[in-house]
């Protein structure tokens, strides 16, 4: 018999008189997880294993056992700025110009290879699975799930009631100072780009509110509301602040070798208790070119 510890197992207590697959879908199991723990025969009731769907007791405790995996990328390490990390979950502050996952160019030097290094060195034997992914050049918070039920049960959440706040530094002034930009998002004819556009486009919509101002540029904390790609990008250039060093959808600049955007902090609930947590990114070094007094003594 396994130690059913939280990190290979999911253990929950039964509240009522209920048979077992319908409480596994209660706790938000996916069926396709309970067709492959039945298959796999991962399902234990207090404790032993259990093979049958039976009618389960109040005060049962029922243990759902990750499979092992092999891991989905090659093996590199590297140092990791964690910020959280549980049986569940591991929150990354990744560096600008990674890429976080590999792709026929990227085979290596990617978040993906060194998370499969980190997990390797951790004994965590399952896949990496990625919630979100950032640009290459975007720095900030990357989420991280250590097994298949997180990953349904966040990535569903991640859409709809996380809350995505980012830094960025833009171009000029605004004249409102806190505002949403609620414009349909499409991609564009080149098929890099992404651009606004009232027939095609997606609903996409990002709050704003300005911190600071300095030279001719405004510190930006945004919310994301939505998910599209290249959102924030688009959505900032189209009212007439693009980002600073924001080559694709405004232009080089002699201030920092990337777009100044940072994923700042994310708010979620954990998987297992609900409990609501928010995890913030310090900015990095390369945002300092800005000067603001805001961002040295708040951010970092």
């Amino acid at each position: 018999m396994y130690r059913l510890n939280s990190k290979d197992f999911l253990n929950f207590r039964v509240g009522k008189e209920i048979k077992l697959n319908d409480f596994l879908r209660e706790k938000n199991l996916s069926s396709r997880l309970i067709r492959r723990s039945v298959k796999s025969e991962s399902i234990y009731l207090n404790g032993k294993l259990n093979k049958k769907n039976k009618k389960l007791k109040i005060n049962d405790i029922v243990s759902v056992k990750f499979e092992e995996e092999d891991l989905n990328g090659k093996i590199e390490h590297r140092v990791l700025d964690i910020l959280y990390e549980d049986d569940d979950l591991i929150l990354v502050n990744k560096e600008p110009f990674m890429v976080t996952h590999t792709a026929k160019d990227d085979t290596t030097g990617t978040l993906l290879n060194y998370l499969c290094g980190y997990f390797y060195g951790n004994n965590i034997n399952r896949k990496v699975r990625f919630v979100n992914r950032l640009d290459r050049d975007t720095s900030g918070i990357v989420m991280v799930a250590k097994n298949s039920f997180t990953q349904d049960k966040i990535s569903k959440e991640f859409k709809e009631s996380v809350e995505k706040k980012y830094l960025a530094i833009c171009n000029g002034i605004f004249h409102e100072k806190e505002g949403v930009i609620e414009t349909p998002i499409a991609l564009s004819e080149d098929k890099i780009r992404r651009e606004v556009n009232y027939v095609a486009g997606k609903r996409s919509i990002t709050s704003y509110k300005v911190l600071e101002e300095k030279d001719n540029m405004s510190l930006v904390l945004l919310t994301l509301h939505t998910g599209r790609t290249h959102q924030i990008r688009v959505h900032l250039s189209h009212i007439g602040h693009p980002i600073i060093g924001d080559e694709l959808y405004f232009e080089k600049s002699n201030l920092i070798k990337r777009q100044a955007l940072h994923s700042y902090s994310l708010k979620f609930k954990l998987p297992r208790n609900n409990k609501e947590i928010e995890i913030f990114a310090g900015v990095p070094h390369d945002f300092l070119f800005f000067g603001g007094n805001l961002l040295k003594k708040t951010f970092y």
